[in-house]
């Protein structure tokens, strides 16, 4: 179907004054009077909408429908300049209802909650909110690509069925091809007469087998879907979502928070320079000053402050009393990362050498025998955005972690030769491509966006 994207008619309006074009799109908004009728159209390659004059004079006859909202058209006419304005707009001459739409379609003139959007998720695409989003999530990955190619990493495409639990949570997500049965004595059996053989999941992580990809490329990065069976129904948890996980060889713990910065720095700068007039739309109607603080995060050098030196920061607050307790070995919570990134630093903060106890066994283990060579970047607002480590690369330190934390050796054989052939320091992170949305938007909740949200006890 021969038609014009309304994005560029905007981008290149000047070629177009004064021709005929055909448009296509579905009715926004519409309004009618007496010998004029008026319509805005989106056909979704941009967030404006291109308004359509109808001169019931000139036309033959207006059919029943075209103003209906939801309606797609297809629209032969004459763009020309607004009246009002430095827009654009099309004097229609022909009009052909594409697809109708009935009055009880569920997205009307007003103004709709995103709680109420979320009972509709094929249909909450259409709206502007959404609209931005996805465009704004379609910018954040290209930068992301783009950042890691202009830095000499390759693009590595790790699995989604795996046989390991990289993180040793146990929260992994199990893939089977038939129902348990009776007739197996045990767990063991039922594994071993599945089409693997063993026990399969869903990845919660590309991380293992990326470290594989770094030792022979150097530097590599994931990019892809990641799955975790944690029930948490928060804001901030989904049981799917996308994971951008490089893999550096060669590197040490800075070397790691240098690339966590200048990523998170070249993802907005990206985000500010193309999607502007979606960014003023989160501004305006979620998060007022959302611009200025993303160009605060450009413009600020991130702090790098000790698990410790956190714990005792947080001890010496005044005038707050924090929902969960603050002692060297516990986990910090949202609260006490958002005190330490809006309070103490108004910035992006690195926490870097927490407990050995509370982090990955994969992690490289310091000298001082109790901390390992961690890092959560944690954002003013939201909280850890990225989880990274310098690996352990001594063989036998790390197959004792594995031990001791009641995990099967055999399970990680190929990832602990790494350490046997040519190992070397390397490291390396994770960041939720929702959480960096989250960030940027200023929307509030994690089900917003993605395309078709899966948590605890939902599946659209």
């Amino acid at each position: 179907m021969k038609h014009i994207d309304i994005a560029k008619l905007y981008k290149t309006k000047e070629d177009f004054i004064d021709t005929k074009v055909t448009v296509c799109g579905w009715v926004r908004t519409s309004r009618d009077s007496k010998n004029m009728a008026f319509l805005e159209l989106n056909d979704g390659t941009c967030l404006k909408h291109l308004q359509i004059v109808l001169d019931k004079s000139a036309l033959n006859q207006i059919q029943d429908g075209i103003l209906d909202l939801g309606a797609a058209l297809k629209i032969e006419g004459i763009l020309v300049k607004s009246q009002n304005g430095d827009s654009i707009e099309v004097n229609a001459e022909k009009i052909i209802i594409l697809g109708r739409c009935p009055l009880d379609y569920p997205l009307q003139k007003k103004r709709h909650g995103l709680d109420y959007l979320r009972t509709i998720p094929h249909l909450r695409l259409r709206t502007n909110t959404f609209n931005a989003m996805l465009r704004i999530r379609d910018a954040v990955s290209i930068a992301i690509h783009e950042y890691f190619s202009a830095n000499n990493y390759v693009w590595v495409h790790t699995p989604i069925l795996t046989g390991s639990d990289c993180e040793g949570a146990g929260e992994v997500f199990r893939v089977t091809t038939h129902a348990w049965d009776a007739k197996f004595k045990n767990e063991d059996a039922y594994s071993k007469s599945d089409f693997f053989a063993k026990q399969a999941g869903l990845t919660v992580s590309g991380q293992l087998e990326g470290e594989m990809a770094a030792m022979a490329l150097g530097k590599i990065y994931t990019f892809g879907p990641t799955f975790r069976a944690e029930k948490s129904n928060t804001t901030r948890h989904a049981a799917e979502f996308w994971m951008i996980e490089p893999e550096i060889a060669f590197a040490e713990l800075e070397d790691i928070l240098e690339v966590a910065e200048e990523l998170i720095k070249y993802i907005i700068g990206a985000v500010l320079d193309k999607c502007e007039t979606e960014i003023k739309l989160f501004d305006a109607h979620f998060e007022n000053g959302l611009i200025d603080k993303l160009r605060g995060v450009l413009s600020s050098d991130f702090e790098v402050l000790t698990y410790t030196k956190a714990i005792d920061l947080l001890k010496k607050a005044k005038g707050i009393e924090f929902k969960f307790p603050i002692e060297w070995g516990l986990d910090l919570q949202t609260e006490h990362e958002r005190y330490i990134t809006e309070v103490i630093f108004k910035k992006p903060v690195f926490v870097t050498d927490y407990p050995m106890g509370i982090k990955s066994f994969y992690m490289k283990q310091n000298a001082d025998g109790k901390t390992v060579a961690a890092t959560d970047l944690l954002l003013p607002g939201i909280g850890e955005i990225i989880g990274g480590s310098q690996r352990e690369d001594d063989y036998d330190k790390l197959l004792k972690a594995i031990k001791d934390r009641g995990m099967n050796a055999e399970d990680y054989k190929e990832y602990l030769e790494l350490r046997k052939f040519g190992s070397c320091p390397h490291g390396g992170f994770g960041l939720g491509l929702e959480r960096i949305l989250l960030y940027i938007t200023g929307i509030g909740n994690i089900r917003d966006v993605q395309l078709f949200p899966r948590t605890v006890g939902y599946m659209a």
